[in-house]
């Protein structure tokens, strides 16, 4: 195919199209887009094809005893799946919830629905994607090979699948999104339970070209990155020294006029980059963010384009110091590692010129405002609120399903042990989570089409300084770090809900947990993304006391009204929240004009009224996060395209979220809220009973809903036919340890020390 052919018109941006809408029809509604054109292979580096063949060739060394082995574990694997668990059949039968019904609506509607399960069976039955071993028995080096072997073979599969169903694609920042959506989400994950190290190529690297790249650069560098042309890209912003505080970077990168290039240097130990997915091994050029200097000048962080491997051969280019910064807790297929940079030259221009450039002559002109640099971090930080929720709805469906199997103690004296679920401790542990990645759900939707809204503001010239970026901002950080706590707090639950069963690597918790944790930290660290939410109210704070008018996500702290308890316990709960937020936010302002008014520094003064900025800014999302999903189930409930079922389990649903969120919170809530009874309490907690009673029939139908495969799942408590005790068993049988029936250390080890008689 000739690269004219190829040729993308990258400038056009609609709305996101319906091929790469397929792949996340789970995740949200489906919307019309439009197309573009597309490749037919995938272009890959001679040394990840080395990895291929190096995997292939350690999996066609497997001992023929243990293929035999697992062919005969798979025949009695494939019977037991005819028979499903009694007791998960029994709930499936008892349920008022059409789990079928619900799916649709969480997939968008039939056809996406049967589309994306299609998508996935072209994969989850292609023998060339099943696990040969479990991964958790593969060391750190095999799992990086088997992933980038896997991953080549998944993309290569994934062009060949759009062009049959529609050769012609057009890519925006949607399209983008989406298609990081389908890496993270259920294919992705059924795929790569570690995640895999071409995702941030595919998110942040594309994207970052997209938005902040001229036509020109765009033209050079976006047809290329889509087809993996000779380009597989990374994302190089965090420093081993340096990662929310951004202005605190150390890489910098000096202008040479005479040469017209920019000398990339990173002059610390602390100044090296530091975790960016994919840059250890795998990719060839990054988008490295530095300091700009000019003749000496600094003109603050830009973005530019380095090549740090040899496109042909892979190997490092001279200045280049890059590797693998070694495993962590979790995500490790994603290959994160460390850059060194010495007197790297690059042309001028790859430096991203679209809001701001440097002429020939060494001349810096300012475009947009230096704020728009980091809409790559605010896009990750709406787009991980997705991701938070569907970690945490795989932990919930694999501790329902399994809670439902065990049977634990009895209830009544004459009568069995009933499932665990049964116990009204077992139900407040899981529903509530359950509640919380519904809700999650519906808040992420509305925050992405706010995000949609302010990028039309800013490219809407006519609305120059009138836009919504400080509000997005100061929401993403906030939502983004209260959800990634609450979500990696809520899987370690679940985990623990299994009881030990779920602290085996089967289970799969770990992977969920991992991957969930990252997100507390990765674009933007918990603490100091509340810290500038924070900064954001106190400043609301003061314009209502001029009597300013608010952004509508803080329009609560206008109303200064004392908490009047009506028959709604959902919307009295909200307000709760909100007047908790408030005084807090008030508190926070107060402590600061204290600190002040002793004579130190206004950034002093911020510091040492830090515990009640961050305590303000968790109280704002708490409160933000329930109003919204309120006013988002009853958006729905009016459009009408929700059957009654669905309709009302979503309601109890939210209304468990917010009750549970009041709860949760009661000790700030009853600080700030003197007016409520010990009564009124008694009733929000009863009202918590009730729903737990209302769902728990619903359960098992609810999470089937979420409608996630085994393999996305990838646990032995969590399958969808309930056969926990079996698949314990044929997984411990399939450890490489149990495949001879002495271990060598016993000669080597154990024998001798037993013949010494120690």
């Amino acid at each position: 195919m000739h690269k004219e052919s190829r040729y993308i018109n990258w400038q056009l941006i609609f709305n996101f199209g319906s091929l790469i809408t397929i792949f996340l029809c789970y995740l949200r509604p489906w919307r019309p887009g439009c197309h573009v054109s597309s490749c037919r292979s995938v272009s890959c580096s001679h040394q990840l094809l080395s990895a291929i063949e190096s995997f292939d060739r350690r999996s066609s060394e497997i001992p023929q005893k243990s293929k035999t082995l697992r062919k005969e574990r798979s025949g009695r694997r494939d019977r037991a799946i005819m028979s499903v668990n009694a007791d998960l059949q029994r709930e499936r039968a008892a349920a008022t919830l059409d789990s079928e019904d619900f799916a649709r609506w969480w997939a968008g509607g039939s056809w996406q629905l049967e589309e994306r399960r299609a998508l996935e069976r072209r994969f989850y039955e292609d023998p060339d994607f099943a696990e040969p071993v479990h991964p958790s028995c593969l060391s750190y080096k095999e799992r990086y090979q088997q992933t980038v072997a896997r991953s080549t073979r998944f993309l290569a599969k994934l062009r060949q699948w759009q062009q049959e169903k529609q050769p012609q694609l057009q890519l925006s920042v949607n399209m983008l999104r989406d298609f990081r959506l389908l890496l993270s989400g259920s294919l992705g994950t059924g795929l790569f339970q570690q995640s895999f190290p071409l995702r941030v190529h595919f998110s942040m690297f594309m994207t970052t070209l997209l938005s902040q790249g001229t036509e020109e650069q765009q033209a050079q560098w976006l047809n290329r990155s889509w087809h993996m042309d000779g380009v597989l890209g990374t994302y190089a912003q965090t420093e081993l020294g340096h990662g929310t505080f951004v202005r605190g970077l150390e890489t910098r990168a000096d202008y040479d006029p005479i040469t017209q290039e920019f000398i990339l240097n990173t002059p610390t130990q602390s100044s090296y980059k530091w975790w960016p997915g994919g840059l250890g091994n795998t990719a060839n050029v990054a988008i490295v963010l530095a300091q700009l200097y000019v003749k000496g000048k600094h003109y603050g962080l830009q973005s530019f384009v380095v090549r740090i491997r040899d496109e042909r051969t892979h190997e490092p280019l001279t200045g280049v110091d890059v590797g693998d910064i070694g495993p962590r807790l979790g995500g490790n297929g994603v290959n994160n590692g460390f850059l060194g940079l010495r007197d790297v030259r690059i042309p001028r221009n790859q430096m991203l010129m679209k809001n701001a450039q440097v002429l020939n002559d060494g001349t810096f002109v300012q475009g947009r405002p230096p704020l728009l640099l980091y809409g790559t971090m605010v896009y990750v930080r709406v787009i991980t609120l997705k991701d938070v929720l569907f970690g945490l709805l795989q932990a919930a469906t694999i501790a329902t399903r399994y809670s439902v199997v065990r049977r634990q103690s009895r209830i009544n004296s004459d009568q069995p042990e009933v499932s665990v679920l049964d116990h009204i401790t077992q139900q407040a542990k899981i529903l509530p989570q359950i509640a919380r990645g519904v809700s999650y759900r519906l808040v992420s939707d509305w925050l992405w089409r706010f995000y949609e809204d302010v990028l039309r503001q800013l490219e809407d010239e006519s609305t120059a300084g009138r836009n919504s970026l400080p509000e997005l901002h100061a929401l993403s950080c906030c939502l983004k770090a209260v959800a990634s706590d609450e979500a990696s707090e809520g899987v370690d639950l679940l985990r623990k809900s299994c009881g030990g069963h779920g602290f085996l690597s089967s289970a799969n918790f770990d992977s969920i947990y991992g991957l969930t944790a990252a997100a507390y930290t990765y674009e933007g660290e918990y603490t100091v993304l509340l810290l500038q939410t924070a900064r954001f109210l106190v400043r609301q704070y003061v314009d209502s006391l001029k009597r300013k008018v608010l952004p509508s996500s803080v329009s609560y702290l206008r109303d200064t009204s004392r908490l009047v308890w009506g028959k709604n316990l959902a919307a009295n709960c909200v307000r709760a929240l909100e007047i908790s937020a408030m005084e807090q936010v008030r508190q926070a302002w107060q402590t600061q004009k204290t600190h002040q008014s002793s004579k130190v520094s206004a950034e002093m003064a911020s510091n040492l009224a830090g515990r009640q900025l961050t305590s303000a800014a968790i109280a704002h999302a708490h409160a933000f996060f329930t109003r919204n999903a309120l006013e988002q189930v009853e958006a729905l409930r009016k459009k009408g395209d929700l059957s009654p079922n669905v309709s009302l389990v979503l309601s109890q649903l939210v209304e468990l979220f917010v009750i549970d969120t009041f709860l949760r919170q009661s000790g700030c809530v009853l600080r700030w809220n003197n007016g409520i009874t010990g009564t009124q309490l008694r009733f929000v907690e009863r009202r918590f009973e009730e729903l737990l009673a209302k769902l728990r029939p619903n359960a098992v139908a609810l999470v089937d809903g979420f409608d996630f495969h085994d393999r996305v799942l990838g646990s032995t408590l969590g399958c969808h036919d309930g056969r926990v005790y079996e698949r314990l068993m044929e997984e411990a049988r399939r450890n490489p340890v149990n495949q001879e029936p002495v271990n060598s250390s016993f000669h080597n080890h154990l024998l001798p020390m037993m013949r010494g008689k120690l």
